[in-house]
């Protein structure tokens, strides 16, 4: 499948003020910590604000500094589909479809919470349908730990590590910041979720169900938090 390319950067980004909404930005103007880009492909910096996310509940979630916090668990939408309860969608910039997303995370419940997550959307095309990777302490549970398609049907697990008991070792284990990565080739499906920038992802699947959307933070039924939260991709 082919996807249009776009032949100059685009930025949303808040570095000073310099760098406006869509755009064309030249080589190298982008802020520390942006992932790197070809010249077809577009970077999408979401900062911290009310602007530039759209949360499932916005009274769950504030906007302190340069963190973007789920104060506490959101509610079971229970309408037939299950599937994370609260995340929050970047609403700047383009939808994308291949996708490389970076964000430092925080789990914010207790560790004494076994299951406590956060998740990294991707590829969003609206409330039932999406991807999503979940970053937990428990990896012994199918909906735990994992990488997951929502398509007009309950969450559906993917990944190459679960065997039916245990999946990948657990993501996150502490109440500490963690880099994590997810990148997604459109053409060929492939998914990798990487942690703490190991070279080896953590987690892997295949899947060509959506070719393009929004991305996202949130949890599936938790609580914490994300920083420096940028995408780098292609149009879709």
């Amino acid at each position: 499948m082919q996807h249009t390319r776009r032949a100059t950067a685009l930025a949303l980004s808040i570095v000073t003020g310099a760098l406006a909404l869509g755009s064309a930005v030249p080589a190298g103007a982008f802020p520390p910590g942006t992932v790197d880009a070809g010249p077809e492909q577009v970077h999408v910096v979401a900062p911290a604000t009310l602007q530039h996310w759209d949360p499932v509940t916005d009274e769950l979630w504030a906007y302190e500094g340069n963190e973007l916090v789920l104060t506490r668990a959101g509610t079971n939408p229970d309408d037939g589909v299950r599937r994370p309860f609260e995340y929050a969608v970047v609403t700047k910039g383009p939808e994308l479809a291949d996708v490389d997303v970076r964000a430092e995370v925080r789990l914010d419940e207790p560790v004494s919470v076994n299951n406590r997550d956060v998740i990294i959307v991707w590829n969003y095309q609206g409330p039932k349908r999406f991807y999503y990777a979940h970053f937990s302490q428990d990896n012994t549970i199918y909906p735990h730990n994992g990488i997951f398609v929502v398509d007009n049907a309950d969450r559906r697990r993917i990944d190459d590590q679960w065997n039916g008991s245990v999946g990948a070792p657990p993501a996150v284990t502490d109440a500490e910041w963690h880099d994590v990565r997810v990148r997604y080739d459109a053409d060929s499906g492939e998914i990798a979720a990487y942690v703490d920038g190991a070279s080896e992802p953590l987690m892997t699947a295949t899947d060509t169900t959506f070719s393009g959307g929004r991305v996202g933070f949130g949890s599936f039924d938790n609580y914490g938090r994300a920083r420096h939260f940028r995408a780098v991709g292609t149009v879709s």
